[in-house]
């Protein structure tokens, strides 16, 4: 993907200078132009740019009002900028690193040096990007069970001690769905684990589907699983979880695997309930709701009692 370039200067000469120079080179494939700090940063919020020349002196926003709004927004900070200055004032220049900027060019400036520092920050962004990239790759696979791409059971319990807080602060309801697929050793056993792990995936994708935006489910163990469901109440939360029962009671196998039929038992808790203080309190009830659902015949959803 071809980089980008935004120069922000009040002459425009300048920036005539500029963009000759760095289209003599074949570093960036856009090219924006802007005449104070303000229309530069709208450009900004419109516009993926990887790398701002500004220039300090401007009539309207200049540039060192241009870093503090860069500042205000986390998702621009990251985008090295190179100020342009025609004073050679230490103090300017230590004021513009101190607030931001990642480099300084003193005009007049040869085209050479232009191109220097400006290839400099590109090698920088694109290691920090790559940085970033391997970071969100790790923290995902921290989080995630890789073979349903739920989230692991270690993080659904940050993030249902997170869920559970906040509907207690807001007062608020949220219920927790406990969900077993019946017979699964016998699956194992009668078409090996292959064919369990696939139908482990196949119910993975009909959770995705029952989920809200604002939902989460993890892959508890096994072959049970965690529904969150934050706003929801107890009523609501059976509704959810029978749609969910019927779905996976209708997943069709192919090939020599067409007989294969497979059901889920579902225990439903929520809060407010008087029985329920603690996250281990809603964990244990929505659980035992669940061995109620397997008690009485399985392929089944159970809900504690109302409070």
């Amino acid at each position: 993907m071809s980089s980008t370039v935004l120069i922000i200067d009040d002459t425009k000469s300048v920036r005539q200078h500029i963009l000759a120079t760095l289209r003599s080179t074949d570093l960036f494939g856009e090219y924006f132009e802007a005449t104070n700090g303000l229309e530069g940063f709208k450009t900004l919020l419109n516009e993926k740019i990887d790398v701002v020349l500004c220039d300090v002196e401007m009539p309207g926003m200049d540039g060192f009002k241009f870093l503090s709004m860069i500042n205000s927004r986390k998702e621009l900070q990251d985008i090295p900028i190179i100020l342009l200055t025609s004073h050679e004032e230490m103090g300017t220049k230590v004021r513009g690193l101190e607030q931001g900027a990642s480099d300084y060019l003193t005009k007049p400036f040869s085209p050479e040096e232009l191109l220097a520092r400006v290839k400099v920050q590109l090698k920088i962004k694109s290691l920090q990007d790559n940085l970033k990239e391997k970071n969100l790759l790790l923290q995902e696979l921290a989080q995630t069970d890789p073979l349903t791409e739920l989230y692991n059971r270690r993080h659904m319990m940050t993030v249902l001690a997170a869920e559970f807080d906040r509907s207690r602060r807001v007062a608020s309801p949220f219920a927790l769905l406990m969900v077993d697929l019946d017979h699964f050793k016998k699956v194992n056993d009668t078409y090996g684990h292959l064919q369990g792990d696939k139908v482990l995936q196949s119910t993975s994708w009909e959770i995705k589907d029952v989920l809200r935006q604002y939902d989460s489910a993890a892959r508890f163990g096994g072959e049970e699983f965690a529904l969150l469901l934050p706003e929801a109440n107890l009523d609501g939360a059976v509704v959810v979880a029978e749609r969910l029962r019927e779905s996976i009671s209708n997943i069709e196998f192919t090939g020599e695997f067409e007989k294969l039929k497979i059901t889920a038992s579902i225990g439903v808790a929520a809060i407010p309930h008087d029985k329920i203080d603690t996250i281990e309190d809603l964990i244990r009830l929505a659980d035992k709701a669940l061995y109620t659902a397997k008690d009485n015949g399985r392929n089944r959803v159970e809900r504690i009692p109302s409070a």
